[in-house]
């Protein structure tokens, strides 16, 4: 997969380096000198010290080709504009970060609407640690409506039951098991023990109630 990247900040280049080590073929775009020095020398990839608010510097970046692009830079109106821009090149897949929560219409207004906040989604992970601190981790899926858990079994009640006796409900359904640091998917006659550490895929609005089966 092609992605082009705007934005050579910890973002950006974070998710750069991610998506070269999957294999994917990546293009860093940033204006700052600076971070496009850091960016060329950190990153196993073709970095572009341009703006990607302008055509020619996407055209640079081949951006006709892109499966993906992602404008990640820390200014709302940058990744709009760039986003505006891409639309014209029928890119497949654009998705573009914003800070203020308040821009996120603008940019479904013209039709982005792959828009994300890390800010925020840091800030909501930090919450439910503190609120649900008998979870063990956590990752919030689709738009939020929904939560896979890693849980530590420790309700008695609980062990001793078979997998098909407890999942799916219309709140969850047992994923998967933890053994010997492998991930195994149950199977419904498999009986479930004390600290057996198991990942839950709950509706968000039930995770109270699912994790008290278990913990």
């Amino acid at each position: 997969m092609y992605v082009v990247i705007m934005g050579g900040g910890r973002v950006g280049l974070t998710l750069a380096n991610y998506l070269v080590e999957s294999g994917n073929d990546v293009t860093l775009i940033e204006s700052n000198s600076t971070l496009c020095g850091n960016a060329a020398t950190e990153l196993d990839a073709l970095v572009i010290c341009g703006n990607g608010t302008n055509t020619k510097t996407l055209e640079e970046a081949n951006i006709s080709n892109a499966d993906v692009f992602v404008a990640a830079t820390g200014y709302d109106e940058a990744n709009l504009l760039s986003s505006i821009l891409v639309k014209e090149y029928e890119v497949p897949k654009i998705i573009a970060r914003v800070s203020n929560p308040d821009h996120e219409e603008a940019f479904k207004k013209v039709g982005i609407h792959d828009v994300i906040s890390p800010e925020l989604t840091a800030a909501g992970y930090l919450e439910k640690l503190i609120n649900r601190p008998k979870i063990a981790d956590l990752i919030v899926v689709g738009k939020g409506n929904a939560e896979l858990l890693d849980i530590s079994i420790k309700n008695s009640r609980v062990c001793g039951k078979r997998v098909g006796d407890l999942s799916p409900t219309d709140d969850y359904i047992i994923a998967a098991i933890h053994q010997n640091g492998e991930m195994l998917i149950p199977q419904d006659d498999w009986v479930l023990e004390e600290n057996e550490k198991i990942s839950v895929l709950v509706k968000t609005r039930s995770v109270k109630k699912v994790t008290s089966i278990f913990v």
